[in-house]
Order: structure tokens, then C-alpha cells, then sequence
């Protein structure tokens, strides 16, 4: 590994880290749609995004943290560190998900239900014995939704902090990396932002609150990103630079497993799209990779 830390290269990792986090606001752009939503475009795009994280996962980060840690403290050492790190990783993102309320963890498909709940409130013959009985009601409603948002700002910033971490180090390291890993964050980060636009939308009626509230919701990225420079800059080393490539390989891998896959499969009836995207993802980076 070489550890290259001017200015330019730590600003390009950044920007990358930012414009992964931010893409919330792309998912908070729905509240601008007339048109039916496309499930299975987005089926598509999370399966895909789950294919890209797997992928380099497995095949480009664990392989660099092995062969690192191997050259530097030996075949047997420094492969038990690249596994405990890996699932190091996997228990850190495990963890938050257990102390985030499965309600507003958008790792339980928050986003999913709060499409089904805006649809609900449109259709004033499925709407509650309780929302027929007047402005009283309609606005106890619209509070319950705001607060719904306002929690799902929360449990997203939980999530993409450790996230912001791990896109910023890979684009650290190997920029080429840092771009397929900041694009694949980028599209799952989109379905989260929808979590947050729909209950404040359909709560204030404003799109610019909507959309404001879930783009705010992915700046714990690029904040994540900074304090995790700020902390580990006077330690960085190869070692512990493989150490972070095993864990964020294991961080990548949960939320392939835990919430892109199934996120991916609940919005279509079969799963054949979900898997379609999945394949195309891995060999997408299969190829960058063969050809850089």
C-alpha cells in the first residue's frame, strides 16, 4: 500500500464521501413526482448497488487487507487480523442496527412503508375511522408523520456515520475504489431519503422541507468521514489501513445482506430483478477491475 495524504487526494475522497451522503436528497426528490413510482427500477438499482459492495468486498478489499497484514506480521497473524476486523465490521453495523427502533431503522425498509402510508392517506375510502372525524384528526395524523421523519433523520445519520468512514478511507487509499464504492452507497442512500421526504411531505405540505430534511439526513457521511480523519490521522499506517479495509468490507457486506437484498426483493413480486441487478453489480466490477 502507499499511503499518499496531500491535500488533493484527501479533498477528492471527501467530495466522494459527500456526494454519497448527500444523494438522500435524490431520494427526497420524489415528493416532485406525478408519475407512478417504479419499483422495479429500483429493485434493479438496490440489487445492483448490493452487487457492487459484495463484490469489492470480497474480491479487491479483504484480498488487499490479507495480503498486508500478512507481509507485515506474518502468514497466521495477519490473517486472523483481516478476519476479526472483517467481522469486526460486520458486529459494529449490527450493533447500531439492534439500538436504532426497528420503526425508523431504515434498514427494516422504513422507506417501503412510508410509500405505502402516503399512498394510504390519499385514499380516503382506506383512511382510519379516526381520520374521518375531522381536522382534529387529520392533524393528529400529520404530527405522528412529522415525528415519523424527523426519527428517520435520526436513525439515518446513525447508520451513514460509520459509512462515511468507510468511503472516505477506500477513496483514501485507492481513488478508483473510492468512486465504485461512493456510487454504490449513493444508491442505496437514495430509498432512505424517500423515508424521510414522504412523512414530512405528506405532514407539512412543503416540497423544499421534504427535500431539505433528506438531504440533512446524509451529512453524517462526509461528517463521519471528517471526525474519522481528524482521529486516525496520526496513527495512519498499512497496517491499520488494512485493519480499516476489513472492516469496512465487513460494514459493506451486512448492509448488502441485511437491508439492500431484502429491500430490493419486497418492492417486486419475484425477485428475479432484484438478482438481475446483483449480477450485473458484480460484473460491473468485475470488469473496472480487470481493467485498471
Amino acid at each position: 500500500m502507499n499511503i499518499d495524504l496531500d491535500t488533493l487526494n484527501i479533498l477528492r475522497a471527501f467530495l466522494l464521501t459527500a456526494f454519497a451522503g448527500l444523494s438522500t436528497g435524490l431520494g427526497g426528490l420524489v415528493v416532485l413526482r406525478k408519475k407512478e413510482f417504479d419499483s422495479r427500477a429500483l429493485s434493479i438499482s438496490l440489487g445492483l448497488s448490493a452487487g457492487v459492495m459484495i463484490y469489492i468486498s470480497f474480491v479487491e478489499m479483504l484480498a488487499e487487507s490479507f495480503g498486508t497484514m500478512k507481509a507485515i506480521y506474518g502468514e497466521g497473524p495477519g490473517g486472523w487480523g483481516t478476519i476479526l476486523a472483517f467481522f469486526a465490521g460486520i458486529g459494529i453495523i449490527a450493533v447500531i442496527d439492534h439500538l436504532v427502533p426497528e420503526e425508523t431503522n431504515p434498514h427494516e425498509m422504513a422507506a417501503l412503508d412510508h410509500i405505502t402510508a402516503e399512498e394510504y392517506l390519499q385514499n380516503k375510502e382506506a383512511c382510519s375511522s379516526e381520520a374521518k372525524e375531522g381536522e382534529k384528526a387529520e392533524r393528529k395524523e400529520k404530527q405522528k408523520l412529522f415525528r415519523t421523519g424527523i426519527l428517520s433523520v435520526l436513525a439515518i445519520s446513525i447508520h451513514n456515520f460509520p459509512e462515511g468512514i468507510a468511503s472516505f478511507f477506500a477513496a483514501l487509499q485507492d481513488p478508483a475504489l473510492g468512486i465504485s464504492i461512493a456510487i454504490a452507497i449513493a444508491i442505496h442512500n437514495i430509498p432512505e431519503g424517500i423515508s424521510v421526504a414522504v412523512p414530512i411531505k405528506q405532514a407539512t405540505g412543503s416540497n423544499s422541507k421534504a427535500i431539505g430534511l433528506a438531504t440533512l439526513s446524509g451529512l453524517a457521511e462526509p461528517l463521519g468521514a471528517l471526525l474519522g480523519y481528524l482521529f486516525l490521522r496520526p496513527y495512519l499506517s498499512e497496517a491499520l489501513l488494512a485493519i480499516i479495509f476489513a472492516l469496512v468490507a465487513g460494514i459493506m457486506v451486512y448492509i448488502s445482506l441485511d437491508e439492500l437484498l431484502p429491500a430490493a426483493q419486497k418492492l417486486e413480486e419475484h425477485h428475479h430483478h432484484a438478482m438481475a441487478g446483483l449480477i450485473i453489480g458484480m460484473a460491473i466490477m468485475a470488469v473496472t477491475l480487470q481493467l485498471t
